[in-house]
């Protein structure tokens, strides 16, 4: 599970607002400031889901060890899934 402090530094890491963060994941704001609110509020795990995929979406990779948590921006972001054709040329 994703945190708050995980979520903050991934968007730096990007230098997203959270405006853009919450457009990109396709959440409320208001859902995503939850999230990343220093109290543990409370947010529905689909929300942190959505978020945890577009950050990951944009090249973020969450890492968690005995030691701690963090995230790491990488090189180059994941390849985007193949799309169907939706027309096959003859």
């Amino acid at each position: 599970m994703i945190t708050g402090r995980q979520v903050r530094a991934a968007r730096a890491l990007l230098n997203w607002k959270q405006e853009m963060l919450a457009e990109k994941a396709l959440v409320a704001l208001t859902a995503l400031k939850r999230l990343e609110s220093e109290r543990g509020l409370p947010v529905h795990e689909g929300t942190r889901d959505q978020v945890r995929r577009a950050l990951e979406g944009a090249g973020v990779l969450f890492v968690e060890s005995d030691r701690g948590r963090g995230v790491m921006l990488l090189n180059e972001p994941p390849a985007a899934p193949a799309r169907r054709a939706s027309r096959v040329r003859i």
